[in-house]
C-alpha cells in the first residue's frame, strides 16, 4: 500500500484554478501557500497590490503557481470583467475562497451608516456578488467548489462585533443557499469558521491582559490558533476528499464553540 500515494489522490488540488480573496492578510496569505503546495494554481486577490504580489512571489519562488491581481472587494462592477479575464486565461476556474474581511471593534450605539456599510460590503456584499460571476463560469463545467472564511462571532459574540458578526452569519447562511442551488450544477459549498486566530490584527487583544485572560479561559486549549492551523482543513474542502460535503460550516477554534475550559470536577488525572 502506498500511503502518500493514496493521500494525494485524496487531497490534492493539482490542476485546479483557485481564487483567493484577501489574500495579503494574515489568514488569506497562509491559506494561498497552503492551497499552492497542494498544487492549487492560485490567483491571488487583494486591494493591497504589493502585498498580494508578494505573496505570489514567495509561492513561486517555492516551485508553486500564482498570480496577484488587484481586486477591490467593493468595487462590483469590476467583477464581471475581471472573472471572465481569469476564465479566459486559466480555461476553467474551480475553487472560489471568499476571505477577504474586516473588522471594526465598537459598540453597537457607537457606528454610524458609513460603518456599518463597509463592513457589510467588503465581509457580504462583495462575496456574494463575485461569487455570481465565479458560478457563471463554473455551471459550463458542471463543476465548482465555494469555501467562504465565516467566523466564530457567526454563532459565538463578543462584545464590540456586532456588525462583523452579522456579516459572518449572513456568509454562512448564503453558503446554505449557495449548496442547495447549485447542487444541480455540480457546485459544492461551505465555510470555515476561524475562531481566535493570532495575526497582525489581532495581536493588540492577546496583548491586553484582561482580553487574553478572558479569550483562554474561553478556548479549551487556552491559546490562539495559527493561521497555518486552517489550512489543512480548508485544503480538504477545496479537494475531493470531502465530495459529499456541501453547506456545512467547520469550526477550527481549539475548544472554543465546545465550552472552553471545564470547571473543577472530580478526576484521577
Amino acid at each position: 500500500m502506498d500511503i502518500g500515494k493514496n493521500l494525494e489522490k485524496m487531497f490534492s488540488i493539482e490542476g485546479k484554478t483557485v481564487i483567493l480573496t484577501g489574500a495579503a492578510g494574515g489568514i488569506g496569505a497562509e491559506l494561498a501557500k497552503g492551497l499552492a503546495r497542494a498544487g492549487g494554481e492560485m490567483i491571488l486577490c487583494d486591494i493591497a497590490e504589493d502585498a498580494v504580489n508578494k505573496v505570489a512571489d514567495e509561492i513561486k519562488a517555492e516551485g508553486g503557481k500564482a498570480t496577484g491581481y488587484r481586486l477591490d472587494v467593493t468595487d462590483f462592477a469590476s467583477f464581471p470583467e475581471f472573472v471572465d479575464k481569469i476564465d479566459k486565461v486559466h480555461g476553467h476556474l474551480d475553487v472560489l475562497i471568499n476571505c477577504a474581511g474586516i473588522n471594526k471593534r465598537i459598540g453597537f450605539l457607537d457606528y454610524d451608516e458609513a460603518t456599518y456599510d463597509r463592513l457589510m460590503n467588503i465581509n457580504l456584499k462583495g462575496a456574494f456578488f463575485l461569487t455570481q460571476e465565479v458560478v457563471k463560469k463554473m455551471i459550463p463545467h458542471h463543476y465548482g467548489n465555494i469555501i467562504n472564511v465565516s467566523s466564530h462571532n457567526a454563532v459565538g459574540m463578543l462584545g464590540g462585533c456586532s456588525v462583523y458578526g452579522a456579516t459572518k452569519s449572513a456568509l454562512t447562511a448564503l453558503t446554505r443557499s449557495e449548496a442547495i442551488e447549485w447542487a444541480k450544477f455540480g457546485i459544492r459549498a461551505n465555510a470555515i469558521a476561524p475562531g481566535h486566530i493570532l495575526t497582525a490584527l489581532t495581536t493588540v487583544t492577546w496583548e491586553t491582559p484582561s482580553r487574553a485572560q478572558y479569550l483562554r479561559e474561553r478556548i479549551a486549549m487556552q491559546r490562539p490558533g495559527t493561521p497555518d492551523e486552517l489550512v489543512g482543513v480548508v485544503v480538504m474542502l477545496a479537494s475531493e476528499a470531502s465530495s459529499y460535503m456541501s453547506g456545512m460550516m467547520i469550526h477550527i477554534d481549539g475548544g472554543c464553540l465546545a465550552g472552553g475550559t471545564p470547571w473543577d470536577y472530580d478526576t484521577n488525572y
